[in-house]
């Protein structure tokens, strides 16, 4: 069981960190059928990743533990601790081609970029923990971020000087941290048993923080009405995929 449980953790680990090779095809796409796409992705992100806390991991906290105001205080700390790490790493991701002043440095975002993929690391291994289906649907949210998220960190390292072949070699060893951070919770599980039940909480936070300030800010700045039943389509759409997951 636990070598099927830590097969399914790396390979989730895997497929998420494969995300940052979608910049390099994706941005050979037309500019503004990308813009709309990428949009869509950001609202369909934002759906699996509310859907994801409200359907599967709050619902397993309070299935799980005896203390729900320390549980829910944990939430509290993930979304802070989430605030801090966007103002002191430079973590704010872009998810749009229009972000050049984001990421001055293409080095800054790198550094940024790899602390946020050992805590995604961390987030994929801390679900499968506590439960096989959670790590799943937790794996598919993320990967809905990732998308939109590596394409526009892609095009930041372009921008800043960056050839495509090592910004496409520097993303991906950037996203290789992810590792790093599974391996963490894998300890820390070994040295203190029962960890999940703290980092759990603090996982969603984590998601209600990147859906709340991360991604839905961007999609208040287009204002074509069009655009906004899109979005809210594809959001809705993320939310049945989770549901979907825990039927």
């Amino acid at each position: 069981m636990l070598t099927l449980l830590i097969s399914f953790i790396f390979g989730s680990v895997f497929a998420v960190s494969l995300m940052s090779l979608t910049g390099v095809f994706l941005l050979s796409l037309h500019q503004a059928f990308l813009r709309k796409a990428l949009l869509t992705l950001v609202s369909f992100a934002v759906g699996a990743l509310f859907a994801n806390v409200f359907l599967h991991i709050l619902p397993e906290i309070v299935e799980t533990t005896d203390n729900l105001h320390t549980a829910f205080g944990f939430v509290l700390l993930g979304i802070v601790f989430s605030f801090a790490i966007e103002k002191f790493i430079h973590w704010h991701h872009c998810h749009t081609l229009e972000c050049e002043h984001a990421h001055p440095l293409g080095i800054m975002m790198l550094v940024g970029d790899g602390v946020h993929n050992f805590m995604d690391g961390m987030l994929i291994a801390t679900t499968y923990l506590v439960d096989i289906q959670l790590g799943i649907a937790t794996t598919i949210a993320v990967i809905l971020h990732e998308i939109p998220q590596e394409i526009g960190d892609f095009a930041v390292l372009l921008h800043s000087g960056f050839s495509r072949s090592r910004a496409l070699y520097w993303n991906f060893a950037s996203a290789l941290t992810a590792f790093l951070g599974a391996v963490a919770v894998l300890g820390l599980e070994v040295s203190i048993h029962g960890i999940e039940e703290v980092l759990l909480p603090i996982v969603a936070g984590n998601f209600l923080y990147i859906a709340g300030s991360d991604l839905i800010p961007e999609l208040h700045k287009g204002s074509r009405s069009t655009n906004a039943i899109l979005q809210l389509v594809a959001m809705i759409a993320g939310i049945v995929l989770m549901y979907g997951i825990s039927a």
